[in-house]
């Protein structure tokens, strides 16, 4: 029954059934994992006589009166009634509606704020109707009620919370015993887990907060197992996959650019290279990510890579998610591999045919060692000799498919992912646990922590002073504009009449420089080496130098707009200044009305500089899925775990997923009958993704 239509189930009939397809369930078994959004526990509701204005809780009465009220300016009020008093719940906006779906008598759990206007009321309340007949007795002490995500046409057809309760405890009576535990026995005795059928019948209709905890804390480590094994075994097909290059020798120019280098590496940078030199001399194909904070030196770490892989006598590919990022990476690459006899080749999609043409052709002869480019570089016209070294900055930005197009243009080619956003450690574990993991801890000696500083935009010309200041003493400033997709043509005319008024008045007596997007690749090439030489003392920008720049002599910037930038961007931009070893500084102009989202992104930023601690609180700010586009990354969604909050578990399931997978001999071909047929039933397509990395 679990696989069959739930149009078969006592309530459900065709126009329910389709309802039920908007929320993904189709069979019974995906009713029974259709989890309850919140619980109703007796404990944690209000009499009446008790509540105080502003107070946010939630009140259980019946129905006494309900009716439009008002005159030209209508609303409609509903009383509740408890055995304690009386509260109105008011509606001002769909009037006819609220009208219609309430009936005297019936019982209803409202939630809200609490405000007094003759009497105690709640404006647009939320609420759930609990009047069915398996909630008759509700007003009995430490009952908890299930309540269900719904929506418009769920509610139409009378799927709100209550008629979920009334078809999920005929699901559950009718299939839950045909439930097949997915965890070994012995697993589940070590990390003192309920079974599963107990879960799923707890979840919907817990008889105590004891149950629901354990039922919970079960159905989310099934799910974190299950991920973590899908990761173990991909961590396992790559390295038993087809045998990769053993990239033997370090050769002299490989040690000549390390002595080029105006520093001395940072030990974290030699500590990282240490761990790739080792990968690379294996059989075994390398699959590394590499984390950096901005600023650590990720790049100087990829090239020496790249040219141990050259001095094998193999090309290396660089791809970058957009082209100023990579023709900045080409142009830093050019500069630094100076002298070394290293040819590199810069692909994208802007080029013009001929000189495409060229760079194709020394692509496919072998004469271009090192290929820099955007996803150009995977499209199917490019040919590479002998590709043996792929690295992908800024990997988050690519799809699944797009880093495994890059993969397959050379035989098992290593692989290093790099990363200027830094990753909370249960990201990394679920995105990346399959991966090697390198991480650039230490900044280059000398480096000072950027002052940063939230301001009013009505501050604007004290801060404006203040970067005058600075420059006149020999130093360089930027002032970044933001460019929002939505509104990019008015963005992009802002930024260029701001910059008409910095050259003309603000900075009109120092050199002011504009960059932005739409600009040809050499007009961008020219400023930025303008600037980098010292000739600029002001850039105006977009967000073009969000990675990439490096110029010491800058120490100011000034973004306007703060407030429409996310976390990380913000953090991105700081990190352009601060690269030498003078006092940096950062102003975010920020324009009012800002969101209570906007002020923690600001004042976060103004008390840290540690892009791990910017990380944590941009991954509680906007979720896993949208912080790191899960949706891309070939991982199966969550439905009940939470890979910020429920740490602790991961690593447990982690752990387990791990061992078991060490213990199987042949990929998937484990005797443990219970977790084979589960996890090839429900994660088989996704493991055939998650191959690829």
């Amino acid at each position: 029954m679990l696989n069959t239509s739930v149009q078969f189930l006592k309530g459900i009939g065709e126009k329910r059934a389709e309802s039920l397809k908007e929320v993904g369930v189709r069979t019974v078994l995906d009713l029974l994992y259709y989890f309850p959004r919140r619980y109703l526990d007796r404990s944690h509701i209000t009499r009446i006589k008790d509540l105080r204005e502003d107070l946010t809780t939630t009140i259980v009465g019946q129905v006494r009166l309900c009716g439009i009220a008002g005159g030209r300016k209508k609303r409609f009020v509903l009383s509740l009634q408890d055995d304690t008093g009386v509260l109105n719940c008011v509606w001002f906006n769909r009037v006819q509606y609220w009208s219609r779906i309430f009936t005297r008598g019936e019982t209803l759990a409202v939630s809200g704020k609490v405000s007094h206007f003759g009497n105690y009321q709640i404006v647009h309340p939320d609420f759930d109707r609990l009047s069915d007949n398996g909630d008759s007795n509700f007003q009995n002490t430490g009952r908890i009620i299930p309540l269900y995500p719904s929506s418009d046409t769920l509610s139409r057809v009378g799927l709100d919370s209550r008629g979920f309760r009334r078809v999920q405890r005929e699901a559950l009576a009718g299939s839950v015993q045909e439930l097949q535990e997915t965890l070994p026995e012995s697993l589940r005795k070590r990390q003192e887990l309920v079974d599963l059928r107990t879960a799923i019948s707890s979840i919907h209709f817990p008889e105590s907060k004891m149950d629901l905890v354990a039922a919970r804390t079960r159905l989310k480590f099934d799910e974190l197992f299950y991920l973590e094994l899908m990761l173990a075994y991909r961590k396992r097909s790559v390295e038993g996959a087809n045998k990769g290059i053993e990239f033997r020798k370090v050769g002299a120019r490989t040690r000549d650019l390390i002595a080029s280098l105006p520093y001395e590496l940072t030990s974290a940078q030699k500590k990282v290279l240490h761990e790739i030199r080792a990968d690379m001399k294996q059989e075994s194909p390398m699959n590394r990510l590499l984390q950096g904070d901005v600023g650590s030196g990720k790049t100087v770490v990829a090239l020496v890579t790249m040219l141990m892989a050259i001095e094998n006598g193999f090309q290396s590919a660089l791809m970058a998610p957009t082209e100023i990022l990579a023709e900045q990476h080409y142009l830093t690459m050019t500069e630094m591999l100076q002298g070394l006899n290293v040819a590199v080749v810069l692909l994208v999609g802007s080029q013009k045919k001929a000189e495409r043409e060229a760079v194709l052709e020394s692509i496919r002869s072998g004469q271009a060692d090192v290929v820099v480019g955007t996803h150009a570089l995977i499209q199917g016209k490019v040919d590479y000799k002998n590709l043996g070294l792929t690295v992908i900055d800024e990997q988050h930005r690519f799809g699944v498919m797009q880093r495994a197009a890059l993969i397959e243009k050379g035989r098992t080619p290593d692989v290093l992912v790099m990363t200027a956003t830094p990753i909370p450690r249960t990201l990394s574990m679920t995105l990346y646990g399959d991966l090697d993991v390198s991480i650039i801890d230490e900044l280059p000696p000398g480096r000072k922590p950027i002052k940063t500083y939230w301001r009013s935009d009505k501050k604007r010309n004290e801060i404006y002073r203040f970067v005058r200041e600075q420059v006149e003493q020999g130093e360089q400033a930027y002032i970044i504009f933001p460019l929002i997709e939505e509104s990019e043509k008015i963005d992009l005319q802002a930024a260029v009449e701001n910059f008409e008024t910095m050259r003309q008045d603000v900075f009109a007596r120092r050199t002011v420089g504009l960059l932005h997007g739409r600009m040809k690749s050499d007009e961008k090439e020219t400023v930025m080496r303008e600037f980098k030489n010292g000739n600029i003392d002001v850039l105006v920008s977009t967000t073009v130098i969000e990675v990439g720049v490096n110029v010491p002599n800058a120490t100011v910037m000034v973004i306007e707009n703060a407030e429409r930038f996310g976390l990380p961007q913000l953090h991105q931009l700081r990190g352009r200044v601060g690269r030498g070893q003078q006092e940096s500084y950062c102003f975010l102009v920020a324009h009012y009305p800002i969101s209570a989202e906007g002020k923690v992104r600001l004042d976060t930023l103004t008390t840290t500089n540690d892009g791990f601690k910017i990380a944590e609180v941009d991954l509680k700010l906007r979720g896993p899925g949208e912080f790191f586009g899960t949706k891309q990354s070939g991982l199966p969604e969550l439905k009940i775990a939470d890979i910020v909050k429920d740490t602790e578990l991961l690593i447990r399931a982690r752990e387990e997923a791990f061992a078991l997978a060490s213990q199987d001999k042949q990929i998937l071909d484990f005797e443990n009958t219970t977790v084979r047929t589960h996890f090839f039933k429900k994660y088989r397509d996704k493991f055939e993704l998650a191959k690829v990395g």
